[in-house]
């Protein structure tokens, strides 16, 4: 019998390992971000409130027939110093025909991801620059922010290295259109 070799764990797989074996409160939600883990608690009604609006106008509008989760678990691509990334965005969406969440793990890769939404909360910082970061490094084709502060909803597109390199914001009350395979403008007057 000979012994084999292992590896030894760096200092991001201790991180990635004690990450993935966290226990959360109830309703609160763990992500590693960019080496960091951050734990956030339950939503405020206003959050929810915009997801529910980015929602409803996908599945009535959406040229596409589309799949949505508000907890699903991505991992994205780690870059050049930065660890690897778990994150779960307010808002997935994908292809119905897809059927990309049926039969995935906790943790899946992006690969399908139409678009992802995040409405910003206590930390917006981290909803405008290092999330935008990770999705485009993922590959992910859209990003929608909702900046609850700045009053405005910021649509990111054509993904390149670790940012988009088309960005167009609206101020809330104004129509901002998602291109394919959504294909419809998406009304922000109910966001005010």
């Amino acid at each position: 019998m000979t012994a084999m070799a292992h590896a030894p764990l760096t200092q991001a797989d201790d991180l990635l390992e004690g990450f993935l074996a966290l226990e959360t409160p109830e309703g609160f939600r763990a992500e590693l971000i960019e080496g960091e883990i951050v734990v956030t608690p339950p939503p405020d009604g206003d959050h929810e409130d915009y997801n529910s609006l980015i929602v409803e106008q996908v599945f009535m509008r959406s040229r596409t027939r589309m799949q949505f989760s508000g907890n699903k678990g991505l991992k994205l691509p780690s870059g050049g110093a930065c660890p690897r990334t778990h994150v779960i965005p307010d808002a997935t969406f994908a292809p119905a025909e897809l059927r990309l969440f049926r039969g995935a793990d906790s943790w899946m890769p992006c690969d399908g991801v139409a678009l992802v939404a995040e409405v910003t909360s206590s930390r917006p910082q981290r909803d405008r620059e290092t999330k935008r970061r990770c999705y485009a490094r993922g590959g992910i084709p859209l990003y929608l922010l909702v900046d609850r502060e700045a009053s405005s909803v910021t649509l990111f597109s054509d993904p390149e290295d670790a940012d988009y390199r088309q960005v167009v914001t609206m101020p809330f009350g104004k129509p901002l259109p998602l291109p394919e395979p959504f294909g419809f403008d998406l009304e922000t007057a109910d966001f005010l």
